[in-house]
């Protein structure tokens, strides 16, 4: 299934996207796309819904953040062998584990605020993972089945924060906007293999970042299994599993930075797209 959120900021209900690509209303069938309605029972019931007869939602409807009320975001740094080349960092013994405030998260398509000062804001097109059932002290090999799918993740990130304000990653990646996420969490069963998905980002039409999942050093079973050893993952926990090459940051000879007016859009295979126009908070 491809789950999905719409409507104004704040007032978004639940849905399903079909097979013709119509939005189905899904209000009178669970109360929002959260951690309540990400458990395998729950999951079947929609299943074995009947697409036809659910409401269709008009287009041209907001779309919001593909999963609701977010306990913990978590995300994976360093974590493609090639990026970590073209940032001079060396590839990590254990995943990196880093937060993002999750007043960040935005729809896909809604604006990217720059902050009033930042000159050094980035882009970085991940996989999103969505666990479902609450796991602890799971296994590589038991770490998927805690998963409820997946979806496009920006992780946008202001790298003088990032670096050169004192303190942890944090700083820079926790702007207000600076979570896009969806389209839609595409559920588990339609992903067989999340480490061979082709991934890419374009800044005002240019192709900046392509990749591939199964370049990734710590696979996403690993990665859930390895979080799982440090707290326990609930259901609506996100997970942004690390960008490949092509970061701003990175670009030879000077780095590149989004400006107002820039447009940024991602896809992966299978999980949709996303587009982002960049803005700036006022002064």
């Amino acid at each position: 299934m491809k789950l999905i959120r719409y409507g104004d900021t704040g007032q978004e209900k639940p849905g399903l996207v079909d097979s013709t690509g119509t939005i189905r209303d899904l209000s009178a069938h669970v109360g929002d796309i959260t951690g309540d309605a990400l458990d395998t029972a729950t999951l079947d019931r929609l299943r074995g819904l009947d697409t036809a007869a659910l409401p269709a939602v008009d287009d041209g409807v907001r779309i919001g953040a593909c999963v609701g009320g977010i306990g913990k975001f978590m995300c994976i740094g360093l974590n493609y062998s090639d990026h970590a080349a073209e940032t001079g960092a060396d590839i990590p013994e254990h995943p990196i584990l880093f937060m993002k405030a999750t007043s960040a998260v935005v729809g896909p398509n809604d604006m990217v605020m720059l902050p009033r000062h930042s000159q050094h804001s980035d882009w970085e097109v991940e996989l999103g993972v969505v666990i479902g059932t609450t796991c602890k002290y799971a296994s590589v090999e038991t770490a998927l089945d805690h998963v409820a799918g997946y979806f496009v993740s920006n992780d946008v990130s202001e790298r003088h924060f990032q670096s050169k304000l004192t303190g942890q990653w944090t700083k820079g990646k926790s702007c207000d906007t600076f979570g896009p996420i969806g389209p839609w969490l595409v559920t588990a069963d339609e992903v067989p293999d999340p480490q061979n998905l082709n991934m890419a980002l374009d800044v005002n039409g240019v192709r900046r970042q392509t990749g591939n999942t199964s370049t990734m050093i710590f696979t996403v079973a690993e990665c859930v299994a390895h979080l799982s050893e440090l707290m326990t993952l609930h259901p609506g926990d996100v997970i942004s599993t690390g960008t490949p090459p092509g970061v701003g940051m990175g670009i030879k000879p000077e780095p590149v930075f989004l400006q107002e007016g820039d447009v940024m859009e991602l896809t992966i295979d299978g999980l949709g797209q996303q587009r982002q126009e960049v803005g700036r908070d006022p002064a």
